[in-house]
């Protein structure tokens, strides 16, 4: 039997919404004097922190106060974001946010109960206090992200591979898990560019990114290290299985095809592998994968070699 459900739209251009500023939490009421007074904590509340999770676990629990619920669920597909909140019940009634023709996400608020005409109401109404809030920081997460990712690949970028590598190191000490560095350089990449021009260039880097991460899997992640350099992180992967993965890079690479003006330009890759060491640090990791990629290419390009 299908669950029932209700669906619903808001777009809160009509809305009389009202900015009420920053404050300190207010203590947890255990019932609000009214839907006025409830609307005002939650504004000054949600205001307070600029993460998505934080904002939606604190409205969730508010808005009990006035409409009782089970679960509570959050999708904004452009900012590749899905937060749960709860456990699922029978009905559900979603709405779709909006700010002047912005879309803001897809909010589900589900229990086993059937929501009345007037619990509904509430619910739309508590909603406007969540518009700013999850604006600000949907914006601060898409320029977040923008900071971490190298425009022209759509890779991480030096800052966000620092920031990631050492939190994957500590991580596989935590678990005892392994943890493995492929560095990437794309062979004779300066006559792509003397030869044909640096948007030639720029398409070739873009091709080959987006090859390495067709490869790969979604806990995988990709940097764009240096000018053609790229440094893949295995997470929970093996020396054994980071060179069969850097090989399966190696080829896909090749397989692809790069044109310049027309013209079909040969083109192949050079990988370094290390994989992390008992006590060793990240520079270290680092340093050795690119000492592996010197061997590689000293030995004549188009080959991975892994680090002692």
């Amino acid at each position: 039997m299908k669950s029932p459900s209700q669906t619903n739209a808001i777009d809160f251009d009509s809305a009389k919404l009202q900015r009420l500023g920053f404050g300190q939490q207010p203590p947890l009421l255990e019932r609000p004097v009214s839907l006025a007074q409830l609307r005002a904590q939650l504004s000054l509340q949600l205001q307070t922190s600029l993460e998505p999770q934080r904002i939606l676990g604190l409205f969730f629990r508010d808005i009990q106060r006035m409409v009782p619920l089970d679960a509570l669920t959050y999708v904004h597909q452009g900012s590749d974001l899905r937060l749960e909140f709860g456990t699922r019940g029978h009905h559900s009634i979603s709405y779709s946010l909006s700010h002047e023709g912005e879309h803001m996400g897809e909010l589900v608020f589900r229990r086993n109960k059937r929501f009345s005409e007037e619990e509904q109401g509430n619910l739309e109404s508590l909603l406007s206090s969540l518009l700013y809030p999850m604006r600000n920081a949907l914006l601060y997460r898409t320029a977040t992200q923008t900071a971490l990712r190298d425009p022209l690949t759509g890779a991480g970028n030096r800052i966000a591979m620092e920031q990631t590598l050492q939190r994957e190191i500590d991580m596989s000490r935590r678990h005892l898990q392994p943890l493995s560095l492929l560095m990437l350089d794309i062979d004779h990449f300066k006559r792509v560019n003397d030869s044909h021009g640096h948007t030639a260039g720029d398409e070739v880097l873009k091709t080959v990114a987006a090859s390495i991460k067709g490869q790969l899997r979604n806990v995988d992640m990709v940097f764009r290290y240096g000018g053609e350099e790229f440094l893949i992180l295995l997470s929970n992967t093996s020396r054994e299985a980071a060179a069969m993965v850097g090989e399966r890079l190696r080829y896909a690479a090749q397989a692809q095809d790069y044109y310049a003006e027309g013209q079909l330009i040969e083109l192949t890759v050079s990988l370094g592998c290390s994989t992390l060491l008992p006590g060793e640090s990240a520079e270290s990791l680092l340093r050795r994968a690119d000492s592996a990629l010197y061997v590689a290419k000293r030995e004549g390009r188009n080959r991975l070699a892994m680090a002692g």
